[in-house]
């Protein structure tokens, strides 16, 4: 009849029968057994796939922390604290990243990329910033790589050997960025360079402007060499790598213009304002 609800087609078979045929199966045959291990396994992936988001989620929040302490060396009057108190920071965040290395021991990484991979971009990040105040360059991948090579402790190590001298677990673990995370890690840098241009300038820095913007420079025309050749995550971060290009060649454009008859008690100002109107103009929120 119209408006009923459509019948299923194990409808037609009474309840009972039904309870039947699920008491007659068999738990011991080899088709229950089979899909016993099969539901092991998935259980199994997935509480480790759930692990790796939590670690992941931790190794955000840490490399955040990094990253805005490091924006307190242009103010700081001491910049060898905050670098070192960085390097603190950073240490515990590679130790969450070596209980990732661990969590993939005998597996295959890509199939626990999706969880891990926003941890390993923050961190990329992090690091990147940390290295390019430093040194005033670009850290490789490669260099990147070779900090996130992890051994186990001699305590670790003794309590292992006394326990079980047959154990063949290794006792180091290494987890290598992707070329791709490394990507969108340096692409959020330049977010955090721009901002520290402004910063610079409000403290009286005139000159890390200029490196700034000839820095942003080369990692944009590096970008562009990619092209839509790239994934589409690297080539989706482009549009906001050229924004951050954009307010740090105003500001350079201020400073050489109008930068003797504006005070610097007023350039970090001046600068704030003009970014808004830049983001306006290009309907950014």
């Amino acid at each position: 009849g119209s408006g009923g609800f459509r019948k299923r087609k194990h409808d037609n078979f009474p309840h009972g029968q039904r309870r039947e045929e699920k008491e007659n199966v068999n738990p011991s045959s080899a088709l229950m057994k089979s899909f016993k291990s099969f539901q092991l396994e998935l259980d199994t992936r997935h509480d480790k796939y759930e692990r790796l988001v939590k670690l992941s989620r931790d190794i955000t929040i840490e490399s955040k922390r990094t990253i805005f302490l490091l924006h307190r060396f242009t103010s700081a009057p001491n910049g060898e604290e905050i670098l070192n108190e960085s390097e603190v920071k950073l240490d515990a965040v590679r130790r969450k990243i070596k209980q990732v290395a661990q969590e993939l021991i005998g597996e295959d990484m890509y199939q626990f990329h999706r969880a891990i991979s926003p941890g390993l971009q923050e961190y990329v990040e992090a690091v990147s910033f940390q290295y390019f105040i430093k040194t005033r360059s670009l850290i490789s991948v490669e260099e990147i790589n070779k900090q996130l090579i992890f051994t186990a402790e001699d305590r670790e190590e003794t309590t292992n050997m006394t326990s079980d001298s047959h154990d063949k677990q290794p006792h180091t673990w290494s987890l290598k960025v992707t070329p791709v995370d490394y990507l969108l890690g340096v692409a959020d840098l330049t977010g955090e360079l721009m901002r520290l241009c402004i910063s610079s300038v409000g403290n009286g820095d005139i000159d890390t402007p200029f490196e700034l913007s000839q820095f942003l420079r080369q990692i944009y025309d590096g970008f562009t060499f990619i092209g839509n050749t790239g994934p589409y995550e690297v080539s989706k971060k482009l549009y906001t790598l050229k924004q951050s290009l954009a307010k740090v060649e105003n500001a350079c454009y201020t400073l050489k213009v109008r930068g003797s008859e504006i005070p610097k008690h007023m350039l970090a100002d001046v600068f704030s304002t003009k970014t808004e109107l830049i983001d306006q103009d290009e309907g950014l929120p």
